[in-house]
């Protein structure tokens, strides 16, 4: 693989403590695809909103990912990026803002996340009604889909398309439609789609909650792609902590230990970006040797913690693993 500025200069710079971490995994991440193992990413926080899709997309499109774990938030915010991103507000100084100021934004129906503000009538509102308009066809023919399959069909579709405000290349969710790639997203519920999705059920705009797949079935579809792919090593690399990375990994233990199913692979790969304290007993803050115990993570499983803020590791990463 040719080297690119990015890696002649992590290579270069990149000796010691979080930085050598960050090449060390890197460096394993690309031996894993080259030798023909697959990688599952998660994402946590609000990565969509820092636009990891620009970095992110390329290494879908590369098969440098092969399946993603993701909030309702990831989820959906990628497709608000796409088609309001003219209407977002950026405050630098987000840390000075008075309880006056928030109040003003409320009113402006900026909804703020640390610097950046969603508008919420080009970006939610508008997702909003397309995608009601689909729950209320599934209902009517009897068909029932998973929250993410909703997402691709309108971005297959180009159901938004004359919205787009920046280029389609930019959008990780887009890339994903486009190869179909395999999804997971426990809890959307806990999404902005997914308080939508309650309120039309309240009204009755939607008359059953049902249309829309539970976690659990993406649990189950989720082993069933586990057990398919296992043949190749699969890789975990998440972004931050929380259910997006809890849910999709105890596949494993899940397959071995409630199923007593033989020969389950662990997983062959893992790293973490993580500013979490592991001494103050935080699941996404433990070192990976605690998933030993859990029958997750194996003795000899390549294992990576990088303390550090994702959004600005996993660009870095990213662009290692291509060969910027």
């Amino acid at each position: 693989m040719s080297e690119g500025t990015v890696s002649k200069f992590i290579d270069h710079h990149y000796r010691h403590f979080n930085a050598a971490v960050v090449k060390d995994a890197a460096l394993a991440y690309r031996q894993h695809i080259k030798k023909g193992g697959r990688m599952l990413v998660t994402l946590a926080g609000a990565m969509s909103t820092a636009e990891l899709g620009l970095s992110l997309a390329e290494m879908i499109r590369q098969d440098k990912v092969h399946a993603i774990s993701c909030t309702g938030a990831n989820l959906e915010e990628d497709v608000y990026n796409l088609v309001a991103h003219d209407h977002y507000r950026r405050i630098p100084e987000y840390r000075h803002l008075t309880s006056k100021d928030e109040e003003k934004l409320l009113k402006e129906h900026l909804n703020r996340v640390t610097d950046t503000c969603i508008p919420e009538h080009e970006a939610m509102r508008r997702i909003e009604g397309t995608i009601v308009e689909l729950w209320k066809r599934d209902e009517k023919e009897g068909v029932r889909r998973f929250p993410h399959e909703y997402f691709y069909e309108v971005l297959q579709k180009g159901l938004l398309k004359k919205y787009y405000q920046i280029d389609p290349k930019d959008s990780w969710m887009m890339a994903a439609a486009e190869k179909n790639l395999p999804m997971v997203v426990p809890g959307w519920e806990d999404s902005t789609l997914g308080n939508m999705f309650a309120a039309a059920c309240i009204q009755k705009t939607v008359g059953s909650a049902q249309i829309v797949k539970s976690g659990v079935e993406y649990m189950i579809s989720f082993s069933d792609w586990y057990q398919k792919t296992q043949k190749t090593p699969l890789g975990f690399f998440q972004i931050g902590g929380g259910i997006a990375g809890d849910f999709p990994i105890c596949v494993v233990p899940m397959l071995h230990q409630d199923l007593r199913k033989p020969g389950v692979p662990l997983w062959a790969y893992f790293c973490q970006i993580s500013d979490s304290t592991t001494s103050y007993g935080s699941y996404s803050g433990a070192v990976p040797n605690e998933k030993i115990t859990w029958g997750k993570l194996g003795s000899e499983t390549p294992r990576f913690v990088i303390e550090s803020d994702a959004t600005i590791v996993a660009p870095l990463i990213f662009a290692y693993v291509l060969g910027q």
